[in-house]
């Protein structure tokens, strides 16, 4: 059987200031290819080039990737400040609608740090511009110095819902993972439920509750050393198996907490 194909969002970027490129974390395709076990295709994200649609048709999942641009407030019903930082609009073109249809369909994705975000948003929820800035939460933004392998160091702990989605499939209540964001979860969307937090209560891990598929999210980086580390290998290897079936034609059952 051939490897299912596994569309990763991109990020729009310029190279010298002048030159517009669509990419991605090459972290992403690795994860994608070696632990997934998929084929991994890059998607630029906007609505002038590709449609949901279209994206559905030609992928099994989607993995929807970090990015530095934030999902525009106005999405949720927020007004944009200086604190929200930079935006990708045609980004939040494709990336919410394309969750909203994935999780009608049952086709499978994983969602990464702002795709987590992008998650929420996309069912209803709303998100919070600087969490640091909260009472009782830490820094969860990426060390501004120091090489990749600090920046993407364990930082803190996870602990899972007992007996729910991220707990039997990780095998343990409580992991350590890495932490670069500056925004999080502030209220939760529809179906969105919330099973995993770190120590100051801020929401790591989500799934869509009733979702006819693979369905989950993830605030951290876990593309990062994804074949050596557990968590992330459980969670990626996971993501392959949910491919593998949409590919063949299975459509799993819903995701429940227990």
């Amino acid at each position: 059987m051939a490897r299912p194909i596994v569309g990763i969002i991109g990020n729009a970027h310029l190279i010298n200031d002048q030159y517009e490129v669509h990419g991605g974390g090459a972290m992403n395709s690795c994860a994608v290819s070696t632990v997934s076990g998929a084929i991994p295709l890059i998607v630029p994200a906007d609505p002038n080039i590709v449609a949901v649609n279209d994206l559905l048709e030609a992928c099994d999942g989607f993995l929807l990737t970090g990015g530095r641009p934030n999902v525009h407030p106005e999405e949720y019903g927020h007004e944009p400040t200086e604190a929200h930082g930079t935006f990708d609009r045609a980004r939040d073109a494709i990336a919410l609608g394309l969750v909203r249809a994935c999780v009608e369909r049952g086709q499978p994705f994983l969602a990464v740090c702002r795709g987590f975000q992008e998650v929420n948003v996309a069912m209803g929820g709303t998100l919070h511009p600087e969490i640091r800035e909260l009472p009782g939460r830490m820094n969860h933004r990426m060390p501004p110095d120091g090489t990749i392998e600090e920046k993407f160091e364990l930082r803190h702990d996870v602990t899972f819902t007992e007996g729910g989605v991220f707990h039997r499939l990780m095998g343990k209540q409580t992991v350590r993972t890495n932490t670069l964001h500056g925004q999080g979860i502030e209220e939760a969307g529809a179906r969105i439920v919330i099973d995993g937090r770190a120590d100051d209560g801020t929401p790591e891990a989500i799934y869509v509750e009733g979702a006819p598929g693979f369905a989950l999210g993830v605030q951290w980086h876990a593309e990062y050393n994804a074949s050596g580390d557990p968590v992330s290998k459980a969670l990626f290897e996971a993501f392959g198996d949910a491919t593998r079936a949409w590919a063949s034609g299975a459509r799993p059952g819903c995701l429940k907490s227990a």
